[in-house]
């Protein structure tokens, strides 16, 4: 499933839980390195390179993420010289609860 053209990045993870998880752990890591340094001081600042590589860069880089995981499969771009058009893909949607297997 790699629709991905050479100049475009995707920060989208493999299952939404696995993205909230990064997320958790990056956030956490953030504001864990600055709640820590008045306490430890510059040695927890070490945290930061490690929150941000839980996020796979910035905050707002986690939030697209967060958006194309959560598309992925439902939405897909068409692009012409002039314009890109998103259509849905009407048989990848799932709507309301499974059924139980039998």
């Amino acid at each position: 499933m790699n629709s991905r053209t050479s100049g475009e990045r995707s920060f989208a993870s493999k299952s939404v839980p696995a993205h909230l998880a990064r997320g958790v752990i990056g956030f956490g890591l953030l504001a864990g390195s600055v709640a820590l340094a008045p306490v430890f001081g510059i040695p927890s600042l070490l945290l930061l390179p490690i929150g941000v590589l839980a996020l796979r860069g910035c905050p707002m880089c986690w939030a697209i993420g967060l958006i194309q995981t959560i598309s992925r499969g439902r939405l897909q771009r068409s692009c012409t010289d002039d314009a890109c058009h998103l259509t849905r893909v009407e048989g990848n949607v799932r709507r309301g609860p499974r059924a139980p297997r039998r």
